[in-house]
């Protein structure tokens, strides 16, 4: 990998201020709070100790957690593209929703626009992911900007495409690239030294919290993009030591299959195990899952002891999520091109000043609403673009935003989903799926043809009409 292609967005270092046209910054902007948001690619919703999955370790996430707000039922809204974090990010940004997202990205004022609009300093390194005219006027200051997939090598083939005969490949085997750079790739650094992706980005995220902030009065509003626990799920032996295979816990939902292609059922995801996907294929992934989710803990961590040396840790509002989840072995499946709870729902972590501490927030929300959300405890402008709602309401009581939210992806698969019950209509396929998520929350037991439910089936699928003619959705499902 060379430098052009680690730095593919713009180069590292201090980009120039940009005009960007909204309210004036207030004159007395000192005391508002700051915001440290972080996210990471692939994490899904079950993956933190303290929540709700004791085989791994995350003691980090856990301190966040026990320290704020956990929002239980964060889900995204759905995909174009089989590179869901695209679109999943650019709902994040823009504040638009799925399908108007898709077609009017770079036509509204963006998240990091707004929040330096409104006087913050704004600071993003790591995964961007969307295009370089919108990180042009998302953030003034841009440390290195990583590429949106950091290949393993050998390139050809996927190497890390395992179990499979004859393959060696290694997640802590540092020459075969991927997470494990170069250092010489964004400072001075000799050529042979290697250092990973969390780390880079741990590295420079705490330099901007301890040294460049220091003689700074204004707010700060810093964005970090990891690229893990996205694969090639790379990760030191030390963390992979954690978690012996033969250990690893089989997911109830595990399948050898899917039962039938919901759409993409060979897309590159897909092809990262051997069909039909064995036990031990299900242990090998999700353990170098684990290991890269615990590794990336520990450079969270990294990151929070940093902002507390700066002294602005009281006045600030952290905030960890993901972009989408993923299977890793349920159902099947071993991507994120899928509308089962592993792959739409994430974690969402907020903490800061006056957040109750230790406080689990069930109400059904989307990611996406981040943008309004720091625009509102900042105090600044949300611009009327923006099309989902701030969650700040929900930092203080359990007024319910939504009564259902609404997924797809590409034109293979839609779904509604309340509290209870979801169901999924694969039109492409002529499938259709509903359960009933309080007795099987892992989504094991199809209830579409049972009798007994054909009145929940009725309402779900009036609502996801319903759904479709308010987000502009053209997809004809046909009948049930």
């Amino acid at each position: 990998m060379d430098r052009r292609k680690f730095l593919s967005v713009l180069p590292a270092g201090i980009a120039a201020p940009h005009a960007l046209a909204a309210t004036a910054p207030p004159a007395a902007c000192d005391d508002r709070p700051n915001f440290l948001f972080m996210i990471a690619d692939d994490l899904t919703y079950r993956a933190i100790h303290s929540i709700n999955n004791r085989e791994v370790h995350t003691p980090n996430f856990d301190r966040l957690a026990a320290s704020g707000s956990v929002f239980t039922h964060c889900f995204h809204q759905g995909s174009w593209s089989g590179a869901v974090c695209v679109p999943s990010r650019t709902m994040l940004n823009t504040g638009l929703t799925a399908f108007r997202a898709q077609q009017h990205d770079e036509d509204v004022q963006t998240w990091g626009q707004s929040m330096g609009a409104a006087g913050y300093d704004t600071y993003i390194c790591g995964k961007w992911h969307l295009s370089p005219p919108l990180l042009g006027r998302s953030f003034r200051e841009l440390g290195p900007i990583g590429p949106a997939m950091l290949i393993s090598t050998p390139e050809k083939g996927m190497a890390y495409n395992r179990p499979s005969p004859g393959n060696t490949w290694r997640p802590d085997d540092e020459s075969q690239r991927g997470q494990w750079l170069s250092a010489a790739l964004w400072r001075s650094a000799a050529p042979d030294r290697i250092e990973h992706s969390c780390s880079v980005y741990a590295d420079v995220a705490s330099d901007f919290l301890t040294k460049q902030l220091a003689h700074r009065d204004k707010p700060f509003f810093m964005y970090v993009g990891f690229n893990s626990p996205h694969d090639p799920r790379q990760s030191p032996k030390e963390f992979l030591d954690l978690y012996p295979q033969d250990q690893i816990e089989i997911p109830p939902n595990y399948l050898p299959e899917h039962p039938f292609d919901q759409g993409d059922a060979r897309v590159r995801d897909e092809m990262l195990a051997p069909f039909p996907r064995t036990k031990e294929a299900v242990q090998l992934h999700r353990r170098e899952y684990y290991a890269l989710i615990s590794y990336l803990d520990a450079q969270i961590g990294r990151i929070l002891a940093a902002l507390e040396q700066s002294g602005r840790a009281s006045n600030t509002y952290v905030i960890l999520t993901a972009d989408h989840g993923l299977a890793v072995g349920e159902h099947g499946l071993m991507g994120k091109q899928n509308l089962y709870d592993c792959s739409v729902r994430m974690p969402l972590l907020i903490s800061g000043p006056g957040i109750q501490p230790g406080r689990a927030v069930d109400e059904l929300v989307y990611q996406h609403s981040m943008f309004a959300t720091t625009c509102e405890l900042a105090g600044a402008p949300i611009p009327s673009t923006v099309e989902f709602p701030s969650l700040a309401p929900l930092l203080h009581s359990d007024k319910a935003l939504h009564d259902a939210v609404f997924c797809r992806y590409i034109g293979y698969q839609r779904s509604v989903r309340t509290k209870r019950h979801k169901l999924i209509v694969y039109p492409k396929a002529h499938q259709v799926q509903l359960f009933d998520l309080e007795q099987d929350s892992w989504e094991t037991q199809n209830l579409a043809d049972d009798s007994g439910h054909a009145e929940v089936k009725r309402d779900l699928w009036a609502r996801l009409l319903a759904f479709q003619k308010e987000l502009g959705d053209p997809l004809v499902l046909g009948q049930i």
